[in-house]
C-alpha cells in the first residue's frame, strides 16, 4: 500500500471516487502543493499531478509521486495523457484544479496557446466541458496588469472558474488550503442547492447585565458553522448571521456578527429576507433579558437579584419578514420528555417548515443528536457528528 492510500478519505468521503488532475505551475507557492494534495487525498481523491518545465525547478517531481501515489506527467507521451485524462472519453477526470497558476500559464490559458503540459491538459479540458478551477499565485504587481486581469475575464467566460488570492501588501498569495477544499467540494459536488439562497442564523446571543458583565449561554455555533459550509459545498448562495462564538468562520461564507437580540432585530428590519429560499434559525436566543444596571453593579453584596423580563419573538417576526420562505427553527430542551410536543408546538404557532430538535448535552460539543420533525408531524431520528447531521438536515430540508 502507498503512504498517500494509508490517509485517503480519513477525514472525509465527500471526494471518494473523483479523480483531480493537479496542474503546477512555476510560483514559488508550488512548494504549497505537497500538503494541499494530501488534504484532497484525507477527502476520499485520487490526486493526478502535472507540473509544466518552471515548476520541477521549484518543486521536485518525486515529492509530488510521494504526496499522492501517482507519478507526476511533465511531458506528453505517445499515451496522449491530456486526452487519457481531459479528453472527450468515458472515463474522464471529474476537474482540473490548476495551482498555482501563474501570469504566465493563466496568459496562455487565455489564448489558447499549448507549449507545457498544463496548458495542452486545460485546453483538452475546455473543449471537452471537464470543470476548471484556477487558483492564481504572483506578485500583486502582476496580478494588477491589465492585460493579465483582461485574460482572467477571458477564461471566465470560458467557464474556468477561480479562487482569488489572499492580497498581502505587494503580494497576490496564494488562497488557504480549507478554501481551496471548500470551492473543490462545492465543484464537483451533486449541486443539489445550485443557486439557493441560505441564510443560517446560528451562535448564541449576548446580553448586558451592566457595563462590565453579560448574561449569555453555552451554545457554540458549531451547527450553524457546519450547515453554512455544507450549504457552500452544495451549490447554495451562503449567508451566516453568527453570534459571540468562538468558532473559526470560513473566508468562502459571507457573514455578519451579531452580540444581542437587538442586534438581530436591526439585522432583521436591514435585510430584505424574500430573496431567501431557506432560512435555518438554530441560534440560541436568549428567552429572558436582564435589566440592565448603569455602570458597574459593585462587588461584596451579600446578594444581588437581577430582574428578568421575556425577550421579544425573534422566530415570529422572522417569519413575518420573510412569508414565502421556508423556515426550519430549532428546539433544545434538557431531557427528551417532551421534546416531541414541544418542538411539534414551535412549529405550528411560528408557522414554521421544519423543526430540528435536540438536546441541551450537545451544546459545544462535536456529536448531537436530532429529531427533525415536519408538518405533518413525522420525525426522522439521527445521531453523529455536527458536520454529518448537517448534510441529513439539508438532504431533509432541501
Amino acid at each position: 500500500m502507498h503512504p498517500a492510500d494509508e490517509i485517503r478519505g480519513v477525514k472525509s468521503k465527500k471526494l471518494s471516487r473523483k479523480r483531480i488532475v493537479i496542474g503546477v505551475t512555476g510560483s514559488i507557492a508550488a512548494v504549497e502543493t505537497i500538503k494541499l494534495t494530501r488534504e484532497l487525498i484525507r477527502y476520499g481523491a485520487d490526486v493526478i499531478p502535472i507540473m509544466t518545465p518552471s515548476s520541477t525547478k521549484i518543486i521536485h517531481p518525486d515529492s509530488l509521486w510521494f504526496a499522492t501515489g501517482n507519478k507526476p506527467i511533465t511531458e506528453l507521451t505517445g499515451k496522449t495523457e491530456h486526452v487519457y485524462f481531459c479528453g472527450k472519453v468515458k472515463n474522464q477526470v471529474d476537474l482540473l484544479l490548476i495551482c498555482p497558476c501563474t501570469a504566465n500559464t493563466l496568459s496562455k490559458i487565455a489564448h489558447g496557446i499549448d507549449d507545457t503540459v498544463v496548458t495542452t491538459f486545460t485546453t483538452t479540458a475546455i473543449g471537452s466541458k471537464v470543470p476548471i478551477i484556477i487558483v492564481p499565485a504572483m506578485h500583486l504587481s502582476m496580478y494588477d496588469h491589465k492585460i493579465v486581469q483582461k485574460n482572467i475575464e477571458e477564461c471566465k467566460k470560458l467557464g474556468i472558474k477561480f479562487i482569488e488570492p489572499k492580497i498581502d501588501k505587494y503580494k497576490a498569495k496564494l488562497a488557504e488550503s480549507d478554501e481551496i477544499i471548500a470551492y473543490v467540494l462545492r465543484e464537483t459536488g451533486k449541486n443539489d442547492l445550485l443557486d439557493k439562497n441560505i441564510l443560517i442564523i446560528g451562535g448564541p446571543t449576548v446580553e448586558p447585565i451592566d457595563n462590565i458583565r453579560i448574561f449569555t449561554n453555552k451554545s457554540s455555533g458549531k451547527t450553524a458553522i457546519e450547515l453554512s459550509k455544507n450549504a457552500f459545498y452544495r451549490g447554495a448562495n451562503v449567508e451566516l448571521w453568527y453570534g459571540s462564538g468562538k468558532e473559526v468562520i470560513p473566508d468562502f461564507i459571507n457573514f455578519n456578527r451579531f452580540e444581542s437580540i437587538n442586534d438581530l432585530m436591526e439585522l432583521l428590519e436591514n435585510r430584505d429576507l424574500k430573496k431567501y429560499n431557506i432560512i435555518i434559525l438554530c441560534a440560541a436566543i436568549s428567552d429572558y433579558l436582564p435589566k440592565r444596571h448603569k455602570g458597574k453593579i459593585s462587588s461584596g453584596k451579600e446578594k444581588l437579584i437581577i430582574e428578568m423580563y421575556p425577550a421579544p419573538k425573534f422566530i415570529s417576526k422572522l417569519r413575518k419578514n420573510a412569508p414565502n420562505s421556508k423556515i426550519i427553527g430549532f428546539k433544545v430542551e434538557e431531557k427528551k420528555e417532551n421534546l416531541f410536543e414541544r418542538a411539534l408546538n414551535l412549529l405550528k404557532i411560528n408557522n414554521l417548515d421544519f423543526v430540528v430538535a435536540n438536546k441541551t448535552s450537545a451544546f459545544s460539543k462535536d456529536e448531537s443528536e436530532i429529531w427533525i420533525i415536519n408538518k405533518q408531524e413525522k420525525s426522522i431520528h439521527k445521531k453523529g457528528n455536527k458536520s454529518l447531521l448537517a448534510d441529513y438536515i439539508l438532504d431533509n430540508i432541501g
